[in-house]
């Protein structure tokens, strides 16, 4: 404020200078207020995904027939899914034959095959199918779960033929001993039959009938007989125990395969496990037995509420391959009509539900190269706006617009515009800031504009012109000592110096272009007097720049031009001043003024000085006559 203050009182001194007016002194401006706003103090959130996402970073499912399916680590997936668009298609002969045979192996064991499924016929297709590349040895695993399962199925089978022989030894056991508890008997040395062959005494007969201690039901042998047939009832149910506990368990090591290739989207090898399973195991029983809080029982209770089973994992994997190929037929559609952005999302969709299966491993490398190209620039412009390179961005959503009509640039563009001109205002007004002297508050808004956009070609600018604002200080305090010692001439002479160096600075810059405009005219009436002079019109030429000299004294071009001409109009200029001095004498000689500059007249007739001194001078002899000469001018 103290510098605006001393300035003002400089540029009052000078009006005497008439090149340069100053203007009244008035109050100090407000301070200009900020324009741009302060960055949060929370870091701003990732626009990969936000600004244009092509998925959604938290989905990490795929809801198949009401069932979600989890796809895994999104990064991994994105990995594999670029791998995937370079690779050339599965379609040459050996992918074709193996194809050929899982689809043979499918109708082998399917139950709608007209001679029935053929379990053995089917098996020896596996190794077939295990020989490409492809396959992982998936089939390999198929064929060695199917034949563990075989062989404990029949040792469940030699436990059944067991226990049907000790329950055939537990039956002679039974009817051995059944025959000994009602026969046997321990036979008396003393019983002999009356001579005469009469009845032999009632008391001793009845005695004879009951069993004695050591025979019969009382017998040790008895007792081992009934020792013998508890034995051999526990070791059967021992034995139908383990006979179930060995099919759960083989069932529970199959079905783990089949969930395994699930979770893994071997939709083709689940189908080939699940008809194996029945026709190994024709109980009706297809529950899987797996752990209640294990993440793929929740896949199935918390998405359709039920217990998962072999044939609803049969169902959905009939219905992932139906979906994969509608997902590829909706890619073929979009890319005809050059949507990539959709294309592009339909086949991610398409490799995250079935990479393995046909439509996806077939795809002609001509399409993915294309989707690639697109998904390239694609992850390139998220990682500039990331990198909050707003140059680049715009080059790429440039790009990415004229490869893909459906491509939503909406929210690229917004961005883009909010904060290149949020950064904009914020180094205009650094520069607004650094030009006034406070180095504090410019730095904060060069700061604020880095945050936004570091990378604004406009730093570049901000920071050459720190590296020169030393001179610029040095150019405004130049100007300020040529206007109080009022050598304009010398400003305009450094006019491109110091416009620059004042530029923002309201006052400094009115002054300088009130000099400018003066300047220029007096430039246009020397211009006019160096063409009157070449003519011969000298008269002419100095009264062009008499009438200046009057409204600029001071200005040192116009005074040496007169001086030049001078001595050629010696004598006009000599009645001129006669006339003036005659004009201007306290006791006013009017006559002797006007005939001198009739003289005048007389010499340069063309003179406007000349008229104009005549013309006063009438006005002042013949009042009269010049008010009736205004009176018949007013009159139409």
């Amino acid at each position: 404020m103290k510098f605006r203050f001393i300035l003002s009182l400089l540029l009052a001194g000078l009006a005497h200078g008439q090149i340069y007016t100053p203007p009244p002194a008035q109050a100090p401006a407000a301070p200009a207020t900020d324009t741009a706003a302060a960055p949060a103090n929370a870091p701003a959130a990732s626009p990969l995904g936000q600004e244009i996402p092509m998925l959604d970073p938290s989905a990490e499912t795929i809801t198949v027939g009401g069932v979600v399916i989890p796809l895994g680590d999104n990064r991994l997936l994105k990995a594999r899914f670029e791998k995937y668009l370079s690779q050339p298609p599965e379609d040459d002969e050996a992918a074709t034959r193996y194809r050929e045979t899982i689809q043979e192996i499918l109708a082998t064991i399917s139950p709608f095959r007209a001679e029935g499924p053929d379990l053995y016929a089917a098996f020896k297709l596996l190794p077939t199918a295990t020989a490409y590349p492809g396959d992982a040895n998936l089939c390999g695993s198929l064929a060695e779960a199917i034949y563990m399962a075989m062989l404990a199925k029949r040792d469940v089978s030699s436990l059944s033929k067991l226990n049907q022989t000790i329950e055939e030894e537990k039956r002679a056991i039974i009817s051995d001993g059944d025959w000994k508890a009602r026969h046997e008997r321990q036979q008396d040395l003393s019983e002999t039959k009356s001579a005469g062959g009469g009845k032999p005494d009632s008391k001793k007969s009845e005695s004879n009938n009951q069993q004695a201690a050591g025979a019969g039901t009382n017998s040790l042998k008895y007792a081992e007989t009934l020792r013998r047939i508890g034995e051999i009832e526990a070791l059967k149910k021992a034995n139908i125990a383990r006979t179930e506990a060995q099919t759960l368990q083989t069932k529970a090591q199959y079905q783990v395969n089949m969930i395994q290739w699930f979770v893994q989207r071997r939709y083709e090898h689940v189908l080939m496990a699940a008809r194996f399973y029945n026709q190994i195991w024709k109980d009706g029983d297809s529950a899987l037995r797996i752990d209640e809080n294990s993440d793929v029982s929740k896949l199935f209770s918390q998405s359709v509420g039920v217990s998962p089973t072999v044939s609803s994992l049969d169902a959905l994997s009939n219905e992932a391959i139906r979906e994969v190929s509608k997902y590829v037929e909706a890619f073929d559609l979009m890319l005809a009509r050059d949507e990539l952005h959709s294309a592009s999302q339909r086949l991610m969709e398409a490799f995250a539900l079935g990479e393995y299966l046909a439509p996806v491993a077939t795809l002609p490398l001509e399409k993915k190269r294309r989707i690639a190209d697109y998904v390239r620039d694609l992850h390139e412009l998220y990682s500039a706006l990331q990198a909050r390179d707003y140059t680049k961005t715009k080059e790429l959503a440039d790009r990415l617009k004229s490869a893909a009509r459906d491509f939503p640039s909406s929210k690229v563009d917004s961005a883009i515009a909010a904060y290149t001109l949020a950064s904009d205002l914020a180094i205009g007004e650094a520069k607004a800031h650094l030009l006034g002297g406070d180095s504090e508050k410019a730095a904060e808004k060069i700061k604020v504009a880095t945050e936004i956009w570091p990378t604004n070609p406009k730093l570049e600018e901000f920071r050459n012109l720190v590296d020169s604002s030393g001179g610029l200080i040095t150019v405004r305090n130049d100007f300020d000592r040529l206007l109080s010692e009022g050598n304009f001439r010398e400003i305009a002479r450094r006019q491109y110096e110091i416009a620059p160096a004042i530029q923002g600075d309201a006052t400094r810059e009115d002054a300088f272009k009130q000099i400018m405009a003066n300047l220029m005219k007096i430039e246009a009436a020397l211009g006019k007097a160096a063409e009157f002079g070449k003519v011969g019109q000298n008269y002419a030429a100095w009264e062009q720049l008499a009438e200046l000299r009057e409204q600029f004294p001071d200005d040192p071009k116009l005074g040496r031009e007169l001086e030049l001409l001078a001595p050629k109009v010696a004598d006009f200029t000599k009645a001129l001043d006669t006339a003036r001095q005659f004009e201007n004498r306290p006791d006013k000689q009017t006559g002797s003024a006007l005939s001198w500059y009739l003289k005048a007249r007389s010499i340069h007739p063309q003179s406007k000085l000349a008229a104009q001194g005549v013309k006063r001078l009438v006005r002042e002899i013949l009042p009269a006559a010049d008010s009736a000469a205004k009176g018949e001018a007013g009159t139409p």
